[in-house]
């Protein structure tokens, strides 16, 4: 008569235990008024920026522009306009390049739809663009990649999301495992599942939150540009959001597992800043890096293949244009193998940590086992 050896997960296969710790995870932060309130507050604040944008942006004053007597009964009586007549082409542009009016309507011969184009400085008016049924020829006198504020936005806008997801469910997801170890419930957990199952379960459940709330993010920006109008910056957005979106799961995973770990090498609540401060050091780099440097295209090139940077990088890259169609799938490549050896690391550290009590394991100790 042969006998059977109960498996160390208690009857349970690896995906029921992933399931079941990553169920409990989302379970436990959806019972809490606290995620909930902040989930909410941060959400009604991204609707109330994209919203007081747009409208700022409509509240604007008359679009100066420059015409000539060939061109100024195209734009004879249209509200919004200002119109300085000129004698010749000449005369225009110079009022454009000295900043006197922010375009000119000029006689185009050569253009048999119009008969006139637009010339402009670094960007034309979208304004006085929007008052044809098809828009006219544009000719930019001294041109810009993209507008420097919008840039800078976007940087910003970003910035913020990757750095609010990733620190608030990293610190909590850490806070989490040191509380399980202080009060010996993890001896519980692990006398029916590994350890290693525990920890994806952790990290699974908390990339399906914070995932869900990037994805809301996203929605309400879509909405509040629809409703104000804002077109334009809406359809430059739309890769770049889907591109941060399949950046953020994978850099969010490398770092949860890394909080995780962190998380298990302390026993005290107080202690946990001692092993998470470098690992927020590297959540808050990509932001501040990406802040101040977004205007310089060699660091933003660097910071673009940098796993802890690009999620940021790279979409602010991909909407300005300066990125090539194979670059965020060569920098996503690299992301993916540092998410595995990552997790491979942290799955080290927290399975030999996390029944070590008393004070901090050092991360020697931690990777020996």
């Amino acid at each position: 008569m042969s006998t059977s050896t109960t498996p160390s997960t208690g009857g349970l296969s690896v995906g029921n235990g992933v399931f079941l710790v990553a169920e409990r995870e989302i379970g436990s932060k959806l019972r809490s008024k606290a995620f909930l309130i902040s989930t909410g507050i941060l959400l009604l604040i991204a609707l109330a920026g994209v919203l007081i944008g747009g409208f700022m942006s409509k509240n604007t004053t008359e679009t100066a522009v420059a015409v000539t007597s060939e061109t100024a009964l195209a734009v004879h009586g249209l509200p919004g306009l200002k119109l300085t007549e000129v004698a010749d082409t000449t005369a225009a542009e110079k009022l454009v390049r000295e900043g006197k009016v922010e375009a000119a309507l000029i006689p185009a011969p050569g253009d048999t739809s119009f008969g006139f184009e637009i010339v402009a400085l670094k960007s034309a008016p979208s304004s006085l663009q929007s008052m044809f049924a098809k828009t006219p020829k544009v000719t930019l006198l001294a041109p810009d990649t993209t507008n420097p504020l919008l840039r800078y936005l976007v940087a910003i806008g970003f910035g913020v999301v990757f750095l609010m997801a990733a620190s608030t469910f990293g610190a909590t997801m850490a806070q989490s495992v040191v509380e399980e170890k202080s009060t010996r419930v993890v001896e519980l957990l692990l006398a029916a599942i590994p350890a290693r199952v525990l920890l994806a379960g952790k990290v699974i459940g908390n990339t399906v939150l914070a995932m869900a709330q990037i994805l809301a993010l996203a929605a309400i920006a879509v909405v509040g540009l629809i409703v104000t109008g804002q077109n334009a910056v809406l359809e430059g957005l739309g890769s770049p959001l889907v591109w941060f979106a399949v950046f953020f799961l994978f850099g969010f995973v490398l770092l949860a597992s890394l909080f995780a770990a962190a998380g298990a090498m302390v026993s005290r609540q107080e202690d946990i800043g001692s092993t998470t401060m470098p690992i927020t050091m590297l959540v808050m780099a990509p932001y501040f890096l990406v802040i101040f440097l977004n205007d310089n295209p060699v660091a933003m090139t660097i910071l673009s293949y940098i796993p802890f940077s690009a999620p940021v990088a790279m979409p602010v890259r991909l909407f300005v244009g300066e990125a090539q169609w194979w670059e965020p799938l060569v920098s996503l490549v690299i992301l993916l193998v540092s998410c595995v050896v990552a997790i491979l690391v942290a799955a080290k550290i927290y399975e030999n940590s996390l029944l070590r009590m008393g004070g901090r394991v050092k991360l020697s100790e931690a990777l020996k086992g």
